[in-house]
């Protein structure tokens, strides 16, 4: 109930734009290796304010290494060395009056894939304590090239915390408890926050320098306004009539085929699981079935009755598989359905538009 509680006044993160210009600068020069660091900030009632960040060290692989680069990364955070070199971070900032509270992590991502393991992890660790209210800041590198800043923000739903602390993600553990995929990462509302004096310098950079002393805007509201800026909604703007097709798009649907591929194998050793049960439970069965005979041939002879439960040692029932990385998979399948959906939902309407320039012999 307390963390329930905690989770729904918590309702939304606030960002420094320093910050998304730290975080798009690092994940820019590791791509396509993957950047994670540390975000510190405050709590203000339901908004966490997200002031400064810093990036974790590099990690070196020695020549012969086998292991990969970009996985180490991702792990970076929980990492002992990366947590004792976070408090003395924290601790410099502190010591020149900076925010230095820690809230949480980012890291980076390609095409929307963040859901799996490594990201888990990291947020149950930050997460973890009764008190934590840490956020997972995740920047898609892909998409944001494509012009449109994508800077999320999510944590572990409470249902999904108990069960991960528990570690049983068995079919009767999620029947019982009703955790869902949908259930797993909770997304809260981002917006990014600039100062009064940054946002005069940004409506001051489009125009030439002024050949007078600057008039005292007379609010706050004065300032949204620029006079060189058209604001005829009419005014024409031919890029958005381009009818090629997005290849951020192209890669996605890519990328859910290959996801809906690896939730079918996943579905397949779970049925694998369950033949294999159910095989081992008929060896038991008729075991336990030639057992009692014996015991009633001996009974009636009047011998001694074999132990009934002697079938534990002879027979070994498999284990079941772990359901969290279906789980995963099938959010991850969620995240790239929501992308190509966002996508498709424009080219449609142009196609639609063009359509009879396209097919010349039907009607509209």
């Amino acid at each position: 109930m307390a963390d329930s509680l905690r989770d729904a006044s918590l309702r939304e993160v606030q960002i420094e734009a320093l910050v998304v210009m730290k975080i798009i600068k690092h994940a820019s020069q590791t791509f396509p290796s993957t950047a994670t660091g540390s975000i510190v900030g405050m709590d203000n009632g339901d908004k966490l304010e997200i002031t400064n960040s810093f990036p974790f060290p590099n990690i070196d692989l020695p020549a012969d290494s086998h292991q990969d680069s970009s996985s180490l990364s991702a792990a970076a955070p929980r990492a002992k060395a990366n947590t004792s070199y976070q408090t003395e971070m924290i601790k410099f900032l502190r010591e020149v009056n900076v925010d230095a509270n820690n809230v949480g992590w980012y890291t980076s991502t390609s095409m929307g894939n963040f859901v799996n393991a490594n990201t888990i992890e990291n947020q149950f660790f930050y997460q973890k304590e009764m008190n934590e209210r840490t956020v997972a800041l995740v920047h898609d590198v892909s998409r944001s090239s494509q012009g449109s800043l994508s800077i999320r923000a999510y944590r572990l739903s409470p249902m999904f915390m108990s069960a991960y602390r528990e570690g049983k993600f068995t079919t009767d553990s999620l029947q019982k408890s009703g955790l869902r995929y949908q259930d797993i990462l909770v997304e809260l509302p981002t917006t990014i926050h600039n100062s009064h004096l940054l946002t005069s310098l940004l409506h001051q950079i489009p125009s030439n320098p002024p050949s007078e002393p600057l008039d005292f805007p007379p609010n706050l509201a004065a300032l949204s306004h620029d006079p060189k800026v058209s604001s005829n909604p009419m005014c024409p703007n031919f890029d958005s009539l381009d009818l090629s097709i997005d290849p951020y798009l192209e890669k996605t649907c890519d990328l859910l085929l290959d996801s809906i591929e690896n939730h079918h194998t996943e579905l397949n050793n779970h049925q694998y699981y369950q033949r294999s049960l159910g095989r081992e439970q008929a060896k038991i069965t008729a075991w336990q079935q030639k057992r009692k005979a014996e015991n009633a041939a001996r009974a009636a002879a009047k011998q001694p009755l074999l132990p009934e439960d002697e079938w534990q040692r002879l027979f070994k029932l498999p284990q079941e598989p772990s359901r969290l990385e279906i789980l995963l998979n099938s959010r991850q399948v969620e995240q790239y359905a929501r992308q190509v959906d966002g996508f498709t939902a424009g080219v449609n309407s142009k196609m639609f538009a063009v359509k009879n320039s396209l097919l010349p012999g039907e009607g509209v």
